[in-house]
C-alpha cells in the first residue's frame, strides 16, 4: 500500500469517529431533555396531588362543620321543644 491509501483510510477513520461522537453527542442531548421533561412533569404531577389533597381535606373539614353546626341546631330545637313543654305545663 502506498501512503495515498493510508492517508484516505486514515481520513476516512477520523471521519467516521466525527460522525459517531456528533451522534453520541446527539443522543447525550436527547437524554438530558428527556430527564428535564421527566423532572417538569413530575414536579407538576406532586403539585396536582398536594392540591388535589388540599381539597379533600377542605371538602372533609366542611363536612365535618356542616355536622357540627347540624348537630348543635337539632339539639338547640330539642331544648327549645323541652322549654315549651315545660312551660306549657306549668301554665305559662
Amino acid at each position: 500500500m502506498d501512503d495515498r491509501l493510508y492517508a484516505l483510510l486514515t481520513e476516512q477513520m477520523k471521519h467516521a469517529t466525527d460522525l459517531l461522537s456528533a451522534q453520541i453527542q446527539s443522543l447525550e442531548a436527547k437524554v438530558v431533555y428527556q430527564t428535564d421533561l421527566f423532572h417538569q412533569r413530575l414536579t407538576l404531577l406532586e403539585e396536582g396531588m398536594r392540591d388535589h389533597e388540599m381539597r379533600l381535606r377542605a371538602a372533609t373539614e366542611g363536612v365535618t362543620q356542616f355536622k357540627l353546626f347540624s348537630g348543635l341546631a337539632s339539639g338547640s330545637s330539642g331544648l327549645m321543644s323541652l322549654v315549651a313543654l315545660i312551660k306549657a305545663f306549668l301554665g305559662g
